[in-house]
């Protein structure tokens, strides 16, 4: 129905993929009433940037902001799915066919959703966005970009260059969704970090709904 929700957020579980050299992910019970306690317990490790998450000026950015300074309406407005044919990375050259607007909130919508979240190995030729296209972007003045897997840039070319041109131009970036579900368009955007105090990044829910939809 029109006026559902679509969690594009992926799901958190011990041993699921993660960027090579961040900390794996762990959730055990450490309370468990199986075992007599009162009540069930869980603990749970893994590094900030897993799963669905948001990336903060400071990730990249020396003396940026933290997530925790992040205006929440970043992450919560209208956003618009656009969907990336190139299988290799978003470019300048199918970026200028979509009429961005300054403000809006772009969250690209690649062949990773439909493979990449499928394993729990991680996927190195994954698309990215291109330097270039991040540069672009940033030139539109976008107010917030969107990735379907766990990073802006690319595994072994424009990592750390791609993240500066957008946290650096203040755009606030989210990784990790999983727009599978998602047709290109127009929709309401909810999404929220935790407050971590001074966070490079943290874990984010994500939802999505079709512009216009009933409350």
């Amino acid at each position: 129905m029109a006026d559902e929700w679509i969690d594009v957020s992926v799901p958190l579980h011990t041993g699921m993929v993660h960027w090579p050299d961040n900390p794996p992910v762990t959730i055990e019970r450490e309370l468990s009433m199986e075992r007599g306690d009162v009540c069930n317990v869980s603990k749970m490790s893994m590094g900030v940037h897993t799963g669905t998450h948001m990336d903060a000026p400071i990730h990249f950015i020396r003396g940026g902001i933290g997530i925790d300074q992040m205006p929440l309406t970043a992450a919560i407005g209208r956003a618009r799915v656009i969907e990336i044919g190139d299988p290799v990375s978003v470019k300048p050259e199918e970026l200028a066919g979509h009429n961005i607007q300054r403000g809006e909130r772009i969250l690209f919508k690649t062949r990773n959703s439909a493979r990449c979240w499928q394993t729990d190995d991680f996927v190195k030729d994954f698309v990215y966005i291109a330097h270039e296209a991040a540069q672009y972007l940033a030139s539109l003045g976008v107010q917030l970009v969107g990735v379907d897997y766990l990073s802006v840039g690319g595994y072994s070319v424009d990592g750390p260059e791609t993240h500066q041109a957008l946290l650096g131009s203040g755009i606030w970036i989210i990784e990790g969704l999983n727009l599978s579900q998602a047709e290109p368009g127009v929709y309401d955007l909810i999404c929220l970090p935790l407050r971590i105090v001074g966070g490079d990044g943290a874990p984010a829910r994500a939802i999505l709904r079709r512009a216009g939809a009933a409350s």
